[in-house]
Parts: C-alpha cells; structure tokens; sequence
C-alpha cells in the first residue's frame, strides 16, 4: 500500500515536519490554515493549502467536517494529525476511517483506551507497572479531590482525563486551594482538548519526567528507542528535553523500557507513542499516562538513533513492517531538544504573540532547527506559543551541552520576546550540566530566576530589540548588541539618542492609565475572581485569562474599589483596560 496525499490536520513546526518527511516518500502534502495562519509557513512549505474559515482552534484546527471537506476536495488518501489539537481524538480517527481514509497513528481503539489516562492506569496495573495513588475514575465535583487529599494527603495533582502535554493539569499544595485547582484544571482541558474531565493523583515531589519512545508495527514489533528526560519544564509544559535520560540505574532503566513495551504490546498499539513515568528523588519509578501520538520532543530520539520517526509512523500505516524490524537500535551520543516559545521571560513567562522581525538559526556540526515561523511570520494568540526546537547532538553529554551553549547564543530572534534568555541560562546551570541532574518538573517554578546566572541588573530591557555592531578593538572583534532605537533613520548619533526600544508582542506597553487592569497580551477573559465594588489590595488576583492555551492571572495594580469593565468569554486587546480602580 502506497500514500498519493496527505492532508495534515495541525499546524506551525509538526506540520513543516510532517510535509517535509511526507515529500521525502513521494507523497504530496495538503495543508490546511486559519485566517491569523493566512501565509504562515506550513502553508509555504505543503505542496497546497486550503483556508479553513475562523479563528479559533475549535473554528478551525479541530473542526472535523471542515478538516474533512478539505480531504475530500484535495484528493488526500491519508490523514496525519501530529500533535495536540485532534491528535489523540479517537472520535476524528474514525471519522477518518469512516470518510475511506488512513489514519496516520494508532487505532481509535488504543487511542480511547490508553488516552483515558484511568484506563491506562488500569492497564498498567495488569502489567505490573508501578503507580502512585489515585483516584479510578473521573470526579464529578471537587469535594471528592479534597476527599482524596486528606485520605492521601498533599500536594495533589488533579489531571485532565483526556489530554497531555501538561493542558489541564494543576498541582495544589493547599486544601484550601482544591476547588480553584479543580475548575481550572477542567476549563484549560475543555480549551485543549474539548473534554474537561479530571481525576486526582498524589503528586510525588520534586519527581523527574522520564519516558520511552514507542514504535510499533501491525506485524507484532513493539520497539522502544531508548529514554528521554523531559524534567525541565514550567507549570508542566516541557521546555528542555534530553536522549537518552542521563543517571538513570541500570535497574530503572530496564523497568522503566521493559514497562513501556508491555503496556503497548498489552493495548495492541501500533504507530509512534510515548509511554511517560516519573522517577522520585527516592528514586521510586511511577507510571504516569501514555500519548497516543507523536512528541513534540521526538526529534532528540532520532538525533540519537537515526530513525525517522515520521516515517516509520507512514510506513505503519501503509502495512509496512519497521524498517529497522529485527533490530534493538541503540543510543548513539546524546542529544537536547530547547522549544523555542514566544513568551516573555522577564514577565512570568506571559504569552508573547507578535510579528517575527527576525529569524536567525544557528549552525554547525550536530545542529538542527525545526520551526514554524521565519523572518515576517505573525505569532497568533489563538494557539500554543511554540515558534521553534532547537535539536543539539553531540558525541557524548558534555560535548553536546557545549554545542547547545554555541548554538543558543547564536540563535537571534525579534519582534516577539521569547525564552532564549531562559535556555542560555539552563545551560550555564549547575542544576543541568552538573554531574547529577538537579532538576525537576516543578524546579524551574520554585528556582528559576531570568538572568540569575549572568548577573544582568537590567532585567526589565534584556529582550529589548537590538543591533549587533561589530567593532575592532586592539586588533581583536567584539560584538556588542545596541538598542535598535539609538539609532534613527537619520542616522542620529547614540550619545544624543534618549529613546527607548519599543517593546514586542504587548508587554511593557502603555497601560489605560492609573488604577487601569490590563491584560499585557491579547487573550480571552475566562473568569473575573472579583464583582464590581469590591475592595481589592494590591497584587489580589483579579481575572483569569487564557491566551496561547494557556490560562493567566491578571493581579490588581494597586489597592482600592474595583470596577469593572470587560465580560467573561470577551476577546481582549494587549493592554486593553478590562477594570479599574480607584
């Protein structure tokens, strides 16, 4: 069985990906878009496009019909769903089985067995891997997470049912903290992944997040590529991956593989999944969830095994055997994945939508650079702030932190402020490049300071745009980054300049005034925490908004009576005054 065309049903960097590995077979790949997408380079790259008409990601990128009708007009075969958005929607796959097309991944079958994340657990109890406490089934309200807490204790994780990607998770240390946890929990999965049911587990502190690579065909070879570390992350979204997980025992790592490949072979899966743990600082081995789909984070596998995971997941489902079947592939040097995201570091790590000014990737031996934007692309608020991965590969661990610390400081992007700044202070950490991994999922909340680690003083204007001027001094080169705003058209000299650079994507911008709540980006009001009238103190959460998938809390800018000006569910301008108070 061969593929003629495949219609990609997502967006930004997977969907480049998944259009370049599909030209690599020979097949002709169809893209799809949203009105703020409307030139973005997925549609660039794809061999056709086709508008889908909205904004939103329930307009768009998850409306089934829609994504249908394109198949139909274009002539596609086949459908790949790459990561979030449908990817783990076992309702599409057999709406695309149903409409006479493949599906590129696993059965509708595994994907609501083992996307359930209750019933994974279940599985993984059948096979004997370990698991933390937790509840069996959805809860209906909060009070039974609360229940659950004081039998278990705290700190609890309360869990999106049907997701990943750390959408719709919450970690509340406080009983008191439960019922605001469990709401939003369940809003941010409804956003994510159109289903808000959650369950409670015990969360084990300062565990590391470790998971399998899974490969499987219809032919019976389940294949595990090795482990990744995927424990440097923010409020659970992964921002630093590693292959193969370092300091791991020769004991864990066998339980934590051997577990994966059971929990597979046990569900019937085929195509590319990741099966996911958490390893305790007492090194305890926990199961966590499976995701029946590709990773953001799969690049670093390939950099170290050589397969093209892409294409082994169009081979699967072309009835194909793996193409390296009969083989263990093992880890060859080591790798690290960086997401490059548009959010301000300097600011809570505020989603940061806007307009790339410039996209300037590194280069070199071991480098590779997976994107979805170039110089000129529009960064929407509608959709997750991932611009970029930068993959790094080297000989061994050291060589390659070595090769990450190059390339991240040589990687340049403007107009929209992003974590580089966060990325080149990791890789200076004791905590990361150390002889023991010190970091944990929750590491980066509870310690991590912007610039720390290179003693800026000005925090505030770090990510201001700049000039590189290159100057000779005693014979030797130095670059010296320059506010672009010193410099003027007119060509006005930098000691009479007083301006200041403009600042990117909303932060930092001028403010309706005195008293004026504002949300710094452009998102949606999801819940006033406070009624007009009431008296509010400075830094009281006021608002939470969402915005790039992600919800926010907006804090009163000052004591006093709020009054307020915006309703819940409205689309909000950057800097838009949403209350004020006087």
């Amino acid at each position: 069985m061969t593929f003629n065309a495949v219609l990609i049903a997502n967006r930004g960097e997977i969907a480049v990906r998944i259009a370049r590995a599909a030209r690599d077979a020979g097949i002709r790949s169809i893209a799809v878009y949203s009105e703020p997408d409307t030139g973005a380079l997925h549609t660039l790259v794809a061999d056709e496009a086709y508008r889908l008409p909205g904004k939103t990601s329930a307009e768009t990128y998850m409306n089934i019909p829609a994504l249908l009708a394109v198949a139909a007009r274009a002539g596609a075969d086949c459908v790949h769903p790459g990561y979030g958005f449908l990817s783990e929607n076992a309702d599409f796959a057999r709406a695309v089985q149903d409409a006479g097309l493949t599906w590129i991944g696993p059965t509708p079958e595994s994907i609501e067995l083992l996307g359930d994340k209750l019933a994974a657990r279940r599985v993984a109890v059948e096979v004997g891997a370990p698991l933390a406490p937790g509840t069996p089934d959805p809860l209906s309200h909060w009070e039974q997470a609360r229940d659950f807490a004081r039998e278990h204790g705290m700190p609890i994780a309360i869990k999106a049912a049907f997701g990943g990607g750390g959408r719709g998770l919450k970690v509340v240390t406080e009983e008191a903290d439960i019922e605001e946890g469990f709401n939003s929990a369940g809003r941010e999965a409804r956003e994510a992944f159109g289903r808000g049911e959650c369950y409670v587990e015990k969360f084990l502190t300062h565990p590391r997040h470790v998971e399998c690579q899974i490969l499987a065909d219809t032919h019976g070879n389940v294949a595990v590529l090795g482990t990744r570390d995927c424990s440097t992350q923010r409020r659970f979204q992964k921002l630093i991956e590693e292959a193969p997980a370092p300091f791991l025992t020769d004991e864990q790592r066998r339980a934590i593989e051997d577990g994966a490949r059971d929990i597979c072979a046990a569900a019937g899966y085929v195509s590319a999944g990741t099966v996911e743990y958490i390893v305790s600082e007492d090194g305890t081995v926990s199961f966590l969830e499976v995701n029946t789909r590709v990773q953001v984070e799969h690049p670093v596998t390939e950099a170290v095994t050589g397969i093209d995971i892409i294409a082994e997941q169009f081979r699967i489902a072309a009835g194909l055997p793996l193409s390296f079947a009969g083989t263990h592939p093992e880890p060859r040097g080591h790798a690290f994945e960086f997401r490059i995201n548009a959010e301000d570091v300097s600011n809570g790590f505020a989603p940061c939508p806007g307009t790339v000014t410039l996209f300037d990737v590194p280069t070199g031996p071991g480098i590779r650079v997976d994107a979805g934007v170039r110089t000129g692309s529009t960064i929407p608020a509608y959709y997750d702030s991932l611009m970029a991965k930068l993959i790094v590969w080297g000989p061994d661990r050291a060589t390659a932190i070595r090769r990450a610390r190059r390339a991240l400081e040589e990687f340049r992007i403007d107009g929209v402020r992003t974590v580089l700044p966060f990325h080149r202070d990791m890789i200076d950490s004791a905590e990361l490049t150390g002889e023991r991994l010190g970091v944990y999922t929750d590491w980066v909340d509870q310690n991590y300071s912007p610039s720390a680690a290179r003693d800026v003083a000005d925090i505030e204007h770090i990510y201001d745009e700049r000039t590189r001027v290159v100057i000779e001094l005693d014979g030797r080169l130095h670059v010296v980054g320059v506010p672009t705003a010193l410099f003027t058209a007119a060509g006005t000299s930098a000691n009479t300049s007083t301006s200041t650079a403009p600042q990117r994507g909303g932060s930092g911008a001028e403010s309706g005034g005195e008293g004026a709540v504002t949300s710094r980006f452009e998102a949606t009001l999801v819940e006033w925490l406070v009624a007009s009238g009431d008296t509010v103190e400075q830094g009281d959460p006021v608002a939470t908004v969402e915005a790039m998938k992600m919800e926010s809390t907006i804090v009163a800018p000052r004591g006093g009576h709020i009054t307020l000006s915006a309703a819940e569910g409205e689309r909000v301008a950057a800097n838009a005054t949403i209350a004020t108070i006087s």
